[in-house]
């Protein structure tokens, strides 16, 4: 322990992981597709996944991309970029799900991504939320979207659940309504959806707690430091 800094290190709170402090709102969920087709299979999925969430209680948003720039195409006061960025500061956990295209996640669903930043002055407006990832395809079973998004809900710090929901052959596990079938893909579904709901009740009030690090409080503490010694030297 001789390279740790005493003043940043901090033995586990007990107390903070197994007290229930977590507040008494709904769960508030937001949902993200990617695909701006009319008969959008990305959508419909996002809905299915919707009416599974406010079945378990939460309270969610469903965030429409059409109109959305592309990243650095516009300024960040744009009424898109600024809309999804209230909605993903309001949540406490997401959905992303994304046609594979291509082999991978589309461009419509990572544009909307990359207009989040990892941190908002001293916001990390995505640290410590849940997330769920689903993606279809047009043919057969493939997992090369949510395993991309796995990366970038990795890389936004977030809590992305073990659980993923994969629809091969889109096209045909849909109604002329939108609604999905029974099947086991849906039932797979409402797993993933159950497991969000779990692991959102069980982070919300502690996400703070769980994703303090060490080497940033080490930093924190050093640029504290550094300012105060220059402020003294401009004093003297």
């Amino acid at each position: 322990m001789k390279n740790v800094t005493a003043a940043d290190f901090q033995e586990i709170d007990r107390e903070k992981l197994q007290v229930p402090t977590g507040p008494s709102h709904p769960p508030r969920i937001l949902l993200l597709y990617g695909s701006l087709r009319e008969r959008s299979y990305s959508r419909f999925l996002v809905h299915e996944a919707q009416r599974l969430l406010q079945a378990y209680g939460t309270e969610t948003r469903i965030y429409d991309p059409s109109g959305l720039p592309l990243p650095d195409d516009s300024g960040a006061d744009h009424p898109k970029v600024t809309e999804l960025r209230n909605l993903c500061a309001w949540s406490e956990g997401q959905v992303w799900c994304s046609p594979e295209r291509h082999g991978a996640m589309t461009g419509v669903l990572k544009s909307q991504i990359d207009w989040i930043p990892l941190s908002f002055g001293a916001i990390r407006p995505t640290q410590g939320k849940t997330l769920a990832l689903m993606q279809v395809s047009g043919g057969s079973q493939s997992f090369n979207a949510v395993n991309q998004m796995r990366v970038l809900g990795r890389w936004m710090r977030m809590v992305t659940i073990p659980n993923q929901s994969s629809v091969p052959k889109a096209y045909q596990e849909f109604d002329d309504d939108g609604r999905m079938k029974p099947s086991a893909l849906y039932d797979r579904v409402v797993d993933v959806m159950e497991e969000l709901v779990k692991f959102t009740l069980l982070v919300r009030g502690r996400s703070d707690y769980l994703v303090d690090r060490y080497s940033e409080r080490k930093a924190d503490r050093e640029r504290q430091s550094a300012a105060q010694d220059a402020a003294a030297g401009v004093s003297l």
